[in-house]
């Protein structure tokens, strides 16, 4: 796990040691444990590299790292890799390497990828499980090579001067700015933020929060012959949510708990300590149920949660069961508003883009607590609400496939079992015509935020007309429950929360390791129906049917769902926040983004999951850009 940034340009100067090691000290905490620069002997590319040290701690395994296929001592290098991630298979795929002829003269899954692409190219990445970004220079073909991880759970993000041929690359965009590339906001994205909450761009369209500086996209590669001036990208994996599993009840829920557990430890490989993000809930629980099941002195397996005292979501009383239960050495972090208010400029300038809620800042408070704990490594729970539907605004979307599918039985038993567990979920007249015509609700959905953000009467007119262009309103096509978790999963939704999580382990040199994420485990969960995911009155029901054995039936069965959800409604309400957020709506009115007499409109509180939050985006806005 680390920082990557490099150049590639035809002029010499523009590629010094000096300029790398600007971009390599803005990303110095991805890699507290050492730096790196490479610069080939032509002076047309250069890469840097801060290292966070987790596999093969030795000098050897230090990036750049050059490579000769053969390992042969009086050839010159033809493969230079800067890499940030961790492939979790990397000791399968060196040994499938080894019987092809391959050599190794480390212990780190770097020189795996290198060997990997000597031998399969772009095809490598099929036989990758994990999360990675990185850059590879092939000296003898002039190319570059950059790919990212399946699900997007490593930043890379590029800037290409198409005229000059000269392309940049770092994991934060704080590394291209200390480059000398422009900081100029993306204006039609900042008007989506403010006015309906979007955090990010659809996936295919690679842009950012700012102008000239473009993201890869999940699960792309992209291939630079530099000769040529010719540049591809192309996708190199998808989900097949149309394949279907032939297999019985009792035999689904032994191939979850397979491929769970199998995932979960191949994410316990690692040369230092691993703990585990704690937050009482199913996924972060089931984690630890499966560690403790899979290793068998786990006494000093450490935890992290956050804990909010006398808050009525508070999960102290679910983290403590999990931690009797288990044995677990667990650390509690509270925050508070105050806590907050001191972390907000620093918390913006790790995360660069939006920021939903003050739940993102939860998370970051847990990382800063395991890093304190000297911690370099922790298990998360992320994924599983977008691919085994955890989230309750799934559940109508089950109903609708019910209905759409004439399956009326069902759908009567499923929504009587909903209602008797008392788990929240909208259902009427529209979700009826939405399973009858899903074409005519997905662009009934498309025109409905349109219209939001058009009526919004606290937006500056002359903003709004200059910069609302109806480029993020896109809406799926949705007729089984399988089409929404592809699109969360996929195209929009899960990525945000990657990048949250990435930037928050990352602003503390901290791992986070993310079981769920496996792709065969993915693969898996879209080969089932609908009701293994959702059935008799719950969500995620696989997953607690697999692992009910591990863990205490009152957390197995839990009929809410919170997790690191902080009181931000009660923060809102305190003076000191509310003197934030009214000194940011003048910012912003000032720089002529919001009316004048939104200043006269007191502080509405919300909590962090609730859709309606402007003034929490107003404060975040005018952080993030950093207005006079």
């Amino acid at each position: 796990m680390c920082g990557i940034a490099g150049i590639i340009s035809p002029n010499p100067s523009s590629i010094t040691t000096h300029r790398l090691k600007k971009m390599a000290d803005a990303i110095a905490h991805r890699g507290p444990d050492g730096e790196g620069y490479w610069i080939n002997q032509s002076k047309s590319v250069g890469f840097a590299h801060r290292r966070l040290s987790i596999i093969d701690l030795s000098e050897a395994a230090g990036q750049p790292m050059l490579y000769s296929p053969g390992n042969s001592s009086t050839s010159a290098p033809r493969y230079t890799i800067t890499y940030n991630g961790e492939l979790y298979n990397f000791p399968e795929i060196k040994k499938q390497l080894t019987s092809k002829g391959y050599t190794f003269r480390t212990s780190s899954d770097t020189e795996v990828i290198l060997a990997a692409y000597d031998c399969y190219q772009e095809e490598c990445l099929q036989y990758f499980d994990g999360m990675f970004a990185f850059a590879i220079w092939d000296e003898k073909e002039q190319t570059l090579f950059t790919g990212r991880d399946r699900f997007g759970e490593k930043p890379f993000f590029y800037y290409w001067d198409e005229p000059g041929n000269t392309f940049l690359f770092a994991s934060e965009m704080k590394a291209l700015w200390a480059a000398g590339i422009e900081k100029t906001v993306e204006e039609e994205a900042l008007l989506y933020y403010i006015g309906l909450g979007f955090t990010q761009f659809p996936i295919e369209k690679h842009r950012t929060f700012y102008k000239s500086i473009y993201t890869l996209p999940p699960a792309h590669y992209m291939k630079w012959q530099v000769t040529r001036n010719r540049i591809t990208t192309r996708r190199y994996w998808d989900i097949d949510k149309n394949s279907t599993f032939s297999c019985n009840e009792k035999e689904a829920v032994e191939k979850f708990r397979s491929l769970f557990f199998s995932s979960v430890k191949k994410r316990l490989r690692s040369d230092v300590p691993v703990g585990t993000s704690l937050s009482g809930g199913l996924d972060s629980s089931s984690i630890a149920g499966a560690i403790h099941s899979l290793c068998a002195n786990n006494g000093n397996y450490k935890s992290f949660s956050a804990v909010f005292p006398g808050y009525e979501k508070d999960e102290s009383k679910h983290i403590q069961e999990i931690v009797s239960a288990f044995g677990l050495a667990n650390f509690t972090v509270s925050p508070t508003h105050n806590c907050l208010i001191d972390s907000l400029d620093k918390l913006c300038y790790h995360h660069e883009q939006p920021i939903g809620s003050s739940s993102v800042y939860t998370q970051y408070a847990v990382c800063q607590l395991a890093a304190r704990h000297n911690m370099k490594v922790l298990l998360d729970g992320q994924g599983a609400d977008e691919t085994i539907a955890g989230y309750s605004k799934y559940i109508h979307w089950w109903l609708q496939e019910l209905v759409s599918y004439k399956k009326f039985r069902q759908y009567k038993q499923e929504k009587k079992a909903l209602t008797d567990n008392k788990v929240p979920f909208e259902w009427g007249f529209k979700n009826y015509m939405a399973a009858c015509a899903p074409g005519l609700a997905a662009a009934a959905l498309q025109r409905r935020e349109q219209k939001r953000l058009n009526t919004n009467n606290e937006i500056e007119p002359a903003f709004m007309r200059a910069f609302n262009n109806g480029d993020g309103f896109g809406k799926p096509f949705v007729n089984r429950l399988n089409d929404v978790l592809y699109y969360n999963t996929m195209q929009n939704g899960l990525e945000e929360l990657l990048r949250y999580a990435d930037r928050n382990s990352m602003a503390h040199g901290l791992e986070l390791r993310l079981p769920f994420l496996s792709h065969e485990l993915v693969e898996f969960l879209f080969s089932t129906p609908g009701n293994y995911k959702i059935r008799q009155g719950y969500t995620k029901w696989i997953l607690r049917e697999s692992l009910k054995n591990e863990l205490p039936a009152t957390v197995t069965w839990r009929k809410d769902k919170i997790g690191f959800e902080p009181p931000q409604m009660q923060w809102m309400n305190q003076p000191s926040l509310q003197e934030c957020i009214h000194d940011a709506k003048q910012k912003l009115s000032a720089a002529g983004i919001l009316k004048k007499d939104v200043l006269n409109i007191s502080v509405r509180s919300r909590g962090a999951y609730d859709p309606d939050n402007p003034d929490w985006r107003y404060l975040m806005a005018a952080t993030l850009l950093h207005l006079p």
